[in-house]
């Protein structure tokens, strides 16, 4: 494909290559041609794009958007835009650039808002460390209370230990807060290796299951022949806990709570891993899905955030410790909510084993 003879990849194998979607588009709106990324993130081959209307088919659902798209000298770069596709929506950013050479010509280019901004991001990482080293400083004194509770627990009546009892158990709570804290402020990733991602999936299953009385109602929609992912199995097992126990508590007060886990192969994601340097493909895909009533809004863009929760009683640890573990294996996490079918989507994005 378009090689020169000095072995230097020539520009069809360069446009192919990259990570974001792109179209050129002539003068009179129609694409003329669309690389691999595009193909993959609006969901149609290359050949069923080619001479379509570019703003048929990219519909962000606001008219402004279209008619700045239809101005052929302007360039236009936007970023969050809710890109509808046949199946849901996604949020993206946009750019399209004029081509000076020809005129009337531009390039578009589209890529997944979600990707990239949360891999690498130092000042994520200092914010997570403050609270690391304040929980140590904690657990030291905590331990002292918990012990002073215990040698004045000795010198009562059974019946009067109940106030010893609750700063036992109080200690014990906030040591394991703590301790939780203290897992988002470490720096160092967990060793990766080849793993059986159904098997895993399944040891975070009976870990739901065993740790609790309420019913699991769940649902498997596994893709038999995928092959193992590049994983860390205590990292990936805890993330699937965390996923399916928020799935579960999140449809309890439905009259009919389903669960769904499915696992399928999907071509052409690729990450921006900062911390690499290169770019990690991710074709291996876990969804968590719930038909309960989903996130409150009010939060919902700031889920993975530590100390954010939508539950009466959260510590708003759990998401924040799920996409950190996510990330330390250079996979991706997303949340999507498909308000038509009334269901959420967790959807995690691992990289395959060689």
């Amino acid at each position: 494909m378009n090689k020169p003879a000095n072995g230097i990849p020539g520009a069809a194998d360069q446009i192919a290559g990259l990570t974001f979607a792109m179209l050129v588009v002539s003068p009179d709106l129609l694409i003329h041609s669309a690389n691999p990324a595009a193909e993959n993130l609006l969901g149609r081959s290359a050949k069923r794009l080619r001479g379509r209307d570019v703003t048929e088919i990219l519909d962000f659902g606001e008219p402004e958007i279209t008619r700045r798209i239809k101005q052929t000298e302007e360039q236009l770069i936007a970023r969050g835009l809710p890109l509808k596709r046949e199946d849901k929506t996604v949020s993206v950013n946009l750019t399209i650039s004029p081509l000076q050479t020809h005129t009337g010509w531009r390039v578009v280019t589209l890529s997944d808002s979600g990707q990239g901004e949360r891999f690498g991001d130092e000042e994520r990482r200092v914010s997570l460390r403050g609270p690391a080293v304040l929980a140590h400083e904690i657990k030291n004194p905590l331990a002292a209370i918990r012990g002073a509770a215990q040698l004045i627990a000795r010198q009562l009546d059974e019946g009067k230990r109940d106030l010893t009892n609750l700063i036992a158990d109080e200690v014990d709570r906030i040591a394991q807060l703590i301790d939780r804290m203290q897992r988002l402020g470490r720096e160092k990733a967990e060793p990766v290796g080849p793993l059986n991602l159904h098997a895993a999936i399944h040891r975070a299953c009976d870990t739901v299951k065993a740790a609790s009385d309420k019913p699991l109602y769940l649902k498997e929609e596994f893709d038999p022949s995928l092959p193992d992912v590049l994983a860390n199995e205590g990292a990936l097992v805890q993330v699937l806990i965390n996923l399916i126990s928020n799935a579960r508590d999140a449809c309890a007060g439905r009259r009919e709570p389903q669960v769904v886990i499915q696992t399928r192969f999907v071509s052409g994601l690729v990450m921006n891993v900062i911390r690499l340097g290169r770019p990690v493909k991710l074709p291996i895909e876990i969804s968590v899905s719930d038909n309960g009533p989903g996130i409150d809004p009010s939060v919902e863009e700031h889920i993975f955030e530590p100390f954010v929760s939508s539950k009466p009683h959260g510590q708003g640890l759990g998401l924040a410790l799920v996409q950190k573990l996510v990330r330390d294996m250079d996979g991706r996490i997303s949340h999507e909510r498909d308000d038509s079918g009334g269901w959420t989507h967790f959807r995690v994005h691992l990289p395959m084993a060689k």
